[in-house]
């Protein structure tokens, strides 16, 4: 069965913020990557500093719960907190229930991200659905649908 996490996004902040929320929950990261760790791309060029940007992090809390979240990269456009500052991340229990739930919830939306392998080793993919609302799906063998 799938599972729901929240997952955040800041303005340069991410690592600071969630060291603060570390302190509070306790646990440790799951993940941290960092936009320069990406293959090389000519279509999204960052700069020294840019490649500094939390591209995800993940801190479990709890049994069952991951927070998540990532800097906006400003590549990717114009920043807009209010706009950009949230997704609903759905972390999936197969590959075939995030096949299922990508194709369903992203039919008639936008895609972002098509759903596919990524070089951190989960099947991930992203949109925003018809109606507007933003979603990521992401199934990662190493945590069972945990994130």
């Amino acid at each position: 069965m799938a599972s729901i996490n929240p997952y955040i996004h800041f303005d340069g902040n991410a690592e600071e913020a969630f060291h603060f929320y570390k302190s509070v929950f306790g646990g440790e990261f799951a993940m941290v990557i960092r936009f320069k760790d990406m293959p090389p791309n000519p279509d999204f060029p960052f700069s020294a500093e840019d490649g500094d940007r939390v591209m995800h992090i993940a801190l479990p809390i709890g049994q069952d719960d991951i927070l998540m979240a990532s800097d906006i990269h400003p590549a990717l456009g114009p920043l807009n907190l209010k706009e950009n500052r949230s997704k609903i991340s759905i972390s999936a229990a197969s590959r075939e229930e995030a096949d299922h739930l990508y194709n369903g919830l992203s039919e008639g939306g936008k895609v972002e991200v098509p759903l596919a392998d990524s070089f951190w080793g989960s099947y991930f993919g992203m949109f925003r659905d018809k109606y507007g609302i933003e979603w990521m799906i992401d199934y990662d063998p190493k945590y069972q649908g945990k994130g």
